[in-house]
């Protein structure tokens, strides 16, 4: 019988993997990207790849969190159901229509402007979920979290320090269109050395990433605190 919450559950799937899966494929392609044996225009259309991959990434992120506050709601553990959910949906779906805008419009100045609008909304979604998860965890709520229904609290805080280090690897992605910019008029050392810097520490991020993305799909797939 397909139901409400097995809906939801497959959605959250598909959002974990192509979040998960998205975020390797930017690795992966990223090193290519600062790579100075190959051609500007190579270069390029490996920047051009990872962006495609990345937008499926953010997309996810963006959906788990709608997603989970629903399913939430259905598990008795978040209150905010009825209006108050609607009112989530309406509001991640502009954002979700914001991270789309700027990727379509990337490498443009406009592109530009919508990333930083994109980056300012975490600045008050991520305060948001800490705070709530904390409070709940030392129960005042708004989440329950009595025996057996921590998890729930447990993933959106660690969801929410996810959101912390996806918005530094954001500021990374935004700094590669600049720079590209700078090399376009030719050869600097000084944008290529802080590419290759910005990369090395994106990818020390990534590892801790990835680790916390699986620490999160655990804890909603055992339920076990």
């Amino acid at each position: 019988m397909i139901t409400e919450l097995a809906v939801l559950r497959w959605l959250h799937i598909l959002a974990m993997v192509y979040w998960l899966g998205g975020e390797w494929g930017v690795f992966q392609t990223s090193t290519h990207v600062i790579n100075r044996k190959l051609p500007m225009e190579e270069r390029r259309r490996h920047m051009e790849t990872a962006y495609r991959i990345d937008i499926l990434a953010r997309t996810g992120i963006i959906l788990l969190l709608p997603l989970g506050l629903h399913m939430g709601t259905i598990w008795g553990v978040q209150p905010y159901g009825g209006g108050w959910l609607w009112l989530i949906w309406l509001l991640s779906a502009g954002w979700l229509g914001l991270c789309w805008a700027a990727f379509v419009y990337r490498e443009t100045d406009r592109g530009l402007r919508l990333t930083v609008w994109d980056e300012r909304i975490r600045y008050f979604v991520i305060p948001a979920l800490l705070i709530s998860a904390v409070l709940s965890l030392l129960g005042y709520g708004p989440f329950e979290a009595g025996t057996g229904q921590k998890w729930f609290s447990w993933k959106v805080l660690i969801y929410g320090l996810l959101l912390i280090i996806g918005l530094q690897l954001r500021y990374i992605m935004r700094e590669w269109t600049e720079l590209f910019r700078v090399l376009a008029a030719g050869p600097d050392p000084e944008a290529e050395s802080t590419l290759e810097k910005s990369l090395r520490f994106g990818k020390r991020l990534a590892y801790v990433y990835w680790v916390g993305i699986a620490t999160v799909a655990f804890l909603g797939a055992t339920k076990f605190v």
